[in-house]
């Protein structure tokens, strides 16, 4: 596994495939060079693109990548998508959608699946973030799966997030009022040659004068076409003058700091997760626990929930 750390480190694209594979089938071949490559991390710009189905999502940032590359940027995409039944990988695979990046040397480009997260995000999207950050990646671009409103996890993970509706989602701008309003950075109206464009700019305009932020920056709301590159250079504008504004205010290092905390937590609560699930059904008090919840109704479950952590605590102390 040093050995697939060092080739990493040198440029291997084979290698960071590798490891984003190992990573995604939780296989614990992935801990060590995980745990070595952190100190070679925190140095690339995130940019979560994030939005409801349909809006252009995958060919916005298509496009955003070729303006990026224009500009002298490497550019690493993480495309989440819904989890296959069957398999566990990604159903749709933005890779399709993306084919004329392929070869470029410079860009890397990745679909994972959900597996069952209701945040938009992949619960092993940080570390294939953290992979493409030691790969020496520029920028990583996460898009999240496109599920609406709940898709507010990445704000914990990038430290520029663009928030892509389109020209007659009455449904999105719902959702943009139900959360995802505070959570975007830059706002984008993709489709914007439809005929009703100017409509859903001025409403998203009236709720970000609406909405109580407490910044002196006023997110941007631009106007694209994804399919012609229309508003894709003002778009790359943002992003990265996103980026510089965190610098010059100080915020990147709080940005990074939230999200290290959240990936704590999120590595906290899955290992809890797991320890929780094999108590309640191999540890003999556990089960007898689980027994008085159902049987005899003797436990409810907010007392049982407590015993289960004083118990699993006691464990641990011994």
């Amino acid at each position: 596994m040093d050995d697939l750390l060092q080739r990493i480190l040198d440029g291997d694209r084979r290698a960071v495939a590798r490891l984003i594979t190992l990573v995604e089938n939780g296989d614990p071949a992935a801990k060590e060079p995980i745990r070595k490559l952190h100190e070679y991390t925190g140095k690339a710009h995130i940019v979560g693109v994030t939005g409801a189905p349909g809006s252009g999502k995958s060919t916005l940032v298509n496009s955003l990548t070729k303006e990026l590359r224009r500009r002298g940027k490497s550019v690493g995409i993480i495309a989440i998508d819904p989890t296959s039944p069957f398999t566990g990988g990604a159903v749709l695979g933005d890779r399709v959608r993306m084919q004329d990046l392929a070869t470029d040397p410079e860009v890397f480009i990745r679909s994972m699946g959900t597996r069952g997260s209701l945040g938009g995000i992949s619960v092993a999207t940080n570390d294939a973030v953290n992979i493409l950050d030691a790969f020496g990646k520029d920028l990583i671009i996460v898009e999240t799966v496109g599920a609406g409103q709940v898709e507010v996890d990445i704000v914990k993970l990038a430290h520029t997030s663009v928030v892509v509706t389109m020209p007659g989602g009455g449904d999105e701008i719902q959702a943009l009022k139900a959360g995802i309003m505070e959570i975007g950075d830059i706002f984008v109206v993709n489709k914007a040659d439809r005929e009703d464009a100017g409509r859903t700019y001025t409403e998203i305009m009236m709720m970000l004068e609406m909405s109580q932020r407490d910044e002196d920056r006023v997110p941007p709301v631009i106007r694209t076409v994804a399919t012609t590159g229309r508003g894709v250079e003002e778009l790359a504008d943002a992003v990265l003058d996103h980026y510089r504004y965190l610098k010059e205010r100080g915020l990147l290092e709080k940005k990074a700091k939230e999200r290290i905390l959240a990936e704590l937590m999120e590595i906290i609560d899955r290992r809890v997760e797991r320890n929780v699930s094999r108590a309640l059904q191999e540890d003999p008090e556990m089960v007898e626990l689980v027994k008085k919840l159902v049987d005899t109704r003797e436990i409810d479950p907010h007392s049982g929930a407590q015993i289960v952590i004083q118990h699993l605590l006691k464990k641990a102390e011994v």
